[in-house]
């Protein structure tokens, strides 16, 4: 990959690019169970949202936003405040360049000074090995940076005319201590 690539903070300009990336995902795979792709307004909603309290993160080259990274709350119990799910989405055309290796490293980072402990990930898996809208390259991802099974849900998305599984993934942060130190919003990446 030829240039620097800068790991930053989401920003509202961000939103056009962040649908583009988004919208191939919804509309030529199942990786994502929308079946409508969410315009750019939509998208700067949602990142609004998330950076309340947690990171939203974007991967840039020469000006250009080419993958991004976030998390959100796990579940809405306070006991849960240590626990949160993460979602990664590249390019279609900056795949397997490393973007998604140094997105989730700056994000574990934020995380990891948030307090936050746990890392979850919810993946679509295909339930035939030829499936056209998806392969298992996301559990792949995912095992390589660290995380280990936890679950599959069967059956779980219909799209494109067929059923698809959900795999729960889980990375450990840090240690479990009790009482836990509280959990901080997220204040932007050094």
């Amino acid at each position: 990959m030829e240039g620097n690539i800068e790991i930053r903070v989401a920003r509202a300009q961000d939103a056009e690019a962040l649908a583009r990336i988004y919208a191939y995902y919804v509309e030529k795979t199942a990786i994502t169970f929308e079946y409508e792709a969410p315009d750019a307004a939509e998208m700067e909603a949602r990142r609004k949202e998330i950076l309340e309290h947690y990171p939203y993160l974007v991967a840039e080259q020469a000006g250009h936003v080419l993958g991004y990274a976030y998390a959100h709350a796990f579940y809405g119990r306070a006991a849960y405040a240590w626990s949160v799910e993460v979602s990664i989405y590249v390019a279609s055309d900056a795949r397997g360049q490393g973007l998604g290796r140094k997105l989730y490293a700056a994000l574990e980072d934020a995380l990891r000074g948030m307090g936050v402990l746990n890392i979850n990930a919810c993946i679509a898996v295909p339930r035939a090995a030829d499936d056209p809208y998806m392969t298992v390259g996301s559990l792949a991802f995912h095992k390589r940076l660290g995380y280990n099974m936890v679950g599959i849900f069967h059956q779980s998305g219909y799209k494109f005319g067929r059923w698809y599984d959900v795999a729960w993934m889980e990375k450990m942060l840090g240690e479990h201590e009790e009482p836990p130190a509280a959990v901080r919003d997220f204040h932007g990446i050094d």
